[in-house]
């Protein structure tokens, strides 16, 4: 499997954070659309048996990766930085990667230093009219807002220029059932659609800039790995000494067709969340870890095939000497 990086500009506000296992599943209805529902049960084959034909990150400000989720007495002090500062520093410039682990949180950058890093949230307000009296009223008709996130735009402002935000996506690929061309075409039409919550009145649009082939950059003397997206972990062999992560609930919904399907709501699952720490008991060269869920009715009684991306991309760490690991 061959790791790519893929740039992308926000071109309007998202109603969905973009995370990997969400853009996932919105590759997986894309393909349907575009190369036929036996393709995509082709490209799904052996899915839950370690081989995903992509395995896709969330997206990070451009040439930047999550700061580990270790505990803080792994890290250096900072002098004169306090606890709470400290906490803020979440964005590791990708050129400091390959610096000892412990000296990290001096190179980590607080998310307001970094373009795009903290979409800002800011609510929508909607209105639903009652026909029978053209106007909004009580209950069912009262206005109502919904959240939307917006990357590095303040503010609208068409007579002044918006500086134009960069974020990253790493995939994993297996080109022998799936092309680098046609994961790019897929992209593309989702930037266009619309990517999560609230497409259809235009939100989660963005552009692809560029798309490369691109290693992630590793310590050579590795003995854990960084995830880059939700993962399940459950019942792998880890040692559990030194595995660090905050869980994370995905309560999931059907996109796309399966929107209609008359019940679009998924069994909720329990990942790892993006910068985990994982330590297995034999460490070694790959470029994802977890696994994947579902395929066998226990995800969606609606749409028994339903998977869920519980692998993630994977950066190489070399974790500090402490708590006993050497």
């Amino acid at each position: 499997m061959r790791p790519y990086r893929v740039r992308i500009t926000p071109k309007s506000a998202f109603g969905t954070p973009l995370k990997g296992d969400t853009l996932f599943g919105q590759i997986c209805w894309a393909a349907r659309n575009q190369y036929g529902v036996e393709r995509l049960e082709s490209l799904l084959e052996k899915y839950t048996a370690g081989l995903p034909f992509v395995v896709v990150s969330d997206a990070f400000p451009a040439d930047h990766l999550p700061r580990p989720a270790l505990p803080g007495h792994w890290f250096d002090e900072i002098t004169g930085a306090d606890r709470k500062a400290a906490k803020k520093r979440i964005w590791l410039p990708v050129e400091h990667y390959q610096s000892p682990v412990a000296g990290w949180l001096a190179h980590l950058r607080p998310a307001r230093d970094v373009l795009g890093a903290a979409p800002e949230e800011r609510p929508q307000p909607h209105n639903t009219l009652n026909r029978e009296t053209g106007t909004t009223s009580k209950g069912e008709f009262a206005p109502y807002a919904m959240s939307q996130l917006w990357y590095g735009q303040k503010q609208i402002d068409r007579k002044r220029a918006i500086p134009e935000v960069l974020l990253d996506l790493y995939f994993v690929l297996d080109e022998e059932r799936m092309k680098h061309d046609e994961l790019q075409t897929l992209l593309g039409a989702i930037g266009k659609i619309g990517y999560g919550r609230d497409a259809s009145i235009g939100l989660g649009k963005f552009e692809v800039k560029a798309f490369e082939p691109f290693d992630l950059p590793k310590h050579d003397d590795a003995n854990a790995w960084l995830t880059l997206a939700p993962c399940a972990p459950q019942g792998l062999a880890w040692d559990e000494t030194c595995c660090f992560y905050q869980p994370f609930t995905r309560f999931g919904r059907h996109g796309d067709a399966g929107a209609h399907s008359g019940n679009p709501f998924k069994t909720p699952v329990l990942l790892a969340d993006t910068g985990a720490v994982l330590t297995p008991v034999q460490f070694e060269k790959r470029a994802f870890a977890g696994q994947g869920l579902g395929g066998d009715g226990s995800l969606s009684k609606a749409v028994p095939e339903t998977v869920h991306q519980g692998y993630a991309p994977i950066a190489a760490i070399r974790l500090p000497e402490q708590g006993g690991r050497q």
